[in-house]
C-alpha cells in the first residue's frame, strides 16, 4: 500500500492519538486541505515592561493568519497546536453558518466540544450512547457542550445565519479530521446500507461521494411549543446554557459569569469565563490551580502579561479576533487598554472552576508575614483589599 502523504497537524494528531506517524488515519486526509503553515510567533510588547524579562512562548495568535476552509454554506477557520504551538491543552474554532446550511452530522473521537454563540441564531441536534436525544435553538451569548463521542449537528437559521467560537480540549484536535456522516456514508457499500436502513440498495445511488462538511440547506420551520405525544426522548441533561441570562458578578471594574459543570451539569471537562473589564481596569493577578486558560477577545483592546517562575515574565497586545493562551499555573493578568469596554471568553479545561487571586491570597495571610515579604510598612499592607477583588 502507498504511504499516505504526511502533514504536520497529521504527526500532531498521530502523537496526540498514540499512533505512529506512519499509521496515520484521518489526520492525513485530504479534510486538511485547509491547513497552512503556521505564522511566526507573535512578539511581546516593544519596547518590552520594565518588568518584564527572560523567555516565554507566544501566548497570542491572530485568528485572521488562519487560513478560512470554505463551502456554499460557510466557513471555519482553526487555531490548533499547529497554528498556535503554545495552545498545548486545548484548540479553538471560529465557524460560520449561512440561513439554513448545516454543520453536518458528526463527532468528535478525541475532543469535547464546548461552544459560544457570537451572533445570529442555530439549532443543533444531540444523541447520547444511551440514545438520549435533544434539539436546542441558540442566540448570541448562549452556550453549548457535547462530550466526546456523542454525534450532532448545527444548523444556521434565519435570517442571517450565525457565527460561533468553538473550543476542544485536545490542542492538537482538528476541526477538519472529524468523523462526517456524508464521508462515512460515503465509503460504505449501498449493499450494507440497504440492510442497515431497510430501503433498496439503488436508493443511495446519488448520495455525496465526499464529506460536505458545510452544507446548504433550508431554513427549518419554528420549533414546536410542545412536542407530540409520545415523540420525545429527552436528554437527562441539557446540553444549552444561557450564560447571557446569568446574573453576573459585579466587580469595582467590571463583571463576570462562569458557567462550569456547578451550572451546567453536563460541561463535565469544560469551564466557560466572560470577563467584561471596564476601560482602565484589570482583571487581577491570579492563577488556575488545575487547568490552562483559552482565551478569544470578543471586542476591545487589552494587555495581557503572563509570568511563567524563574523571572520570566511577557506582555502582549491584544484586539478584537485575537487569541490567548496561558499554561495551568502560570500567573497572570489582564488590562484593559481601550477607551471602550473589553470583553474576553475564556474556556478552562477543567469542569470545576478554581483560581487563587493576589488579593485574596494576600487578604488570607497575616499581615506582618505580607509586609516582611515585599519590604512595606504595616499601615500600607492594613490598606489593601481584604476580599478577592476580580477586576480592579
Amino acid at each position: 500500500m502507498p504511504a499516505l502523504p504526511v502533514s504536520r497537524r497529521g504527526l500532531l494528531s498521530a502523537m496526540a492519538t498514540g499512533l505512529p506517524a506512519t499509521g496515520l488515519i484521518a489526520a492525513a486526509s485530504p479534510a486538511n486541505a485547509a491547513e497552512a503553515e503556521a505564522p511566526p510567533p507573535e512578539p511581546p510588547v516593544a519596547p518590552p515592561l520594565a518588568t518584564d524579562h527572560g523567555d516565554l512562548p507566544s501566548f497570542k495568535y491572530h485568528f485572521a493568519d488562519s487560513r478560512k476552509k470554505e463551502t456554499a454554506g460557510g466557513w471555519a477557520r482553526e487555531a490548533t497546536v499547529a497554528e498556535f504551538p503554545a495552545s498545548k491543552a486545548l484548540a479553538g474554532v471560529n465557524m460560520r453558518l449561512h440561513a439554513g446550511a448545516y454543520r453536518e452530522l458528526h463527532w468528535h473521537a478525541l475532543a469535547a466540544e464546548w461552544a459560544f454563540m457570537l451572533s445570529g441564531h442555530a439549532r443543533t441536534t444531540v444523541i447520547d450512547p444511551d440514545g438520549n436525544a435533544e434539539t436546542n435553538e441558540f442566540g448570541p451569548g448562549d452556550v453549548w457542550y457535547f462530550p466526546r463521542g456523542y454525534g450532532h449537528s448545527i444548523q444556521g437559521l434565519g435570517p442571517d445565519g450565525c457565527e460561533f467560537m468553538l473550543v476542544f480540549d485536545d490542542g492538537a484536535f482538528s476541526e477538519f479530521g472529524t468523523f462526517s456522516v456524508t464521508d462515512w456514508l460515503a465509503h460504505t457499500p449501498p449493499e450494507m446500507l440497504a440492510k442497515n436502513l431497510g430501503v433498496p440498495a439503488a436508493a443511495f445511488a446519488k448520495i455525496p461521494d465526499r464529506e460536505l462538511y458545510i452544507m446548504p440547506g433550508t431554513v427549518p420551520p419554528p420549533l414546536p411549543l410542545e412536542p407530540p405525544v409520545g415523540s420525545l426522548v429527552s436528554a437527562p441533561q441539557t446540553h444549552r446554557y444561557p450564560l447571557l441570562a446569568q446574573r453576573p458578578i459585579e466587580a469595582p471594574g467590571g463583571t463576570v459569569r462562569i458557567v462550569s459543570s456547578k451550572e451546567f451539569p453536563v460541561s463535565t471537562t469544560m469551564t466557560g469565563v466572560l470577563e467584561d473589564i471596564n476601560p482602565g481596569a484589570v482583571r487581577e493577578l491570579h492563577w488556575h490551580p488545575h487547568a490552562d486558560e483559552w482565551q478569544y477577545y470578543v471586542s476591545g483592546q487589552g494587555r495581557m502579561t503572563v509570568f511563567g517562575s524563574s523571572a520570566r515574565a511577557r506582555t502582549w497586545d491584544y484586539r478584537a479576533g485575537d487569541v490567548g493562551y496561558v499554561p495551568r499555573g502560570y500567573g497572570h493578568y489582564i488590562e484593559n487598554t481601550g477607551s471602550d469596554p473589553l470583553r474576553v471568553l475564556v474556556v478552562l479545561n477543567s469542569g470545576v472552576y478554581g483560581d487563587i487571586s493576589i488579593s485574596d491570597w494576600l487578604a488570607r495571610n497575616p499581615a506582618r508575614l505580607v509586609a516582611e515579604h515585599f519590604n512595606l510598612p504595616l499601615d500600607v499592607v492594613a490598606r489593601f483589599p481584604k476580599r478577592k477583588v476580580i477586576i480592579a
